[in-house]
C-alpha cells in the first residue's frame, strides 16, 4: 500500500514544546501527530453518528407522536443503573 503525507504544519513554538512535553517513551512527534489525527477522526465520526441517531429519533417521534418526559427517562435510567449495580455486587 502506498502511503501519503499530511501537509506540514507551522505552529507556535509553545505548542510544539507542549506536544513534545507529553510524548511517551520511544514516541516520536510524528507518531503523536498521527495518533492525534486518528483520534480526532474517530471522535468526529462518533459525533456525526450520534447526531444522526438523535435526528432519526426526533423524526420517528414526530411520525409516531410518541414522546417521553425527562422524568420518565430519568426513572428508566435509574432502574437500569440500580439493576446494574445490584448485578455488580453479586458478581464480586
Amino acid at each position: 500500500m502506498k502511503t501519503a503525507s499530511i501537509p506540514s504544519l507551522r505552529v507556535a513554538p509553545e505548542l510544539r514544546r507542549a506536544a513534545e512535553s507529553v510524548l511517551q517513551e520511544g514516541e516520536s512527534l510524528s507518531s503523536f501527530v498521527e495518533q492525534s489525527i486518528r483520534t480526532c477522526i474517530d471522535q468526529r465520526r462518533l459525533q456525526r453518528e450520534f447526531i444522526a441517531r438523535g435526528l432519526a429519533s426526533r423524526d420517528e417521534a414526530k411520525h409516531s407522536g410518541e414522546y417521553f418526559s425527562v422524568d420518565e427517562i430519568r426513572d428508566d435510567l435509574d432502574k437500569l443503573l440500580g439493576a446494574a449495580e445490584a448485578k455488580a455486587r453479586t458478581t464480586r
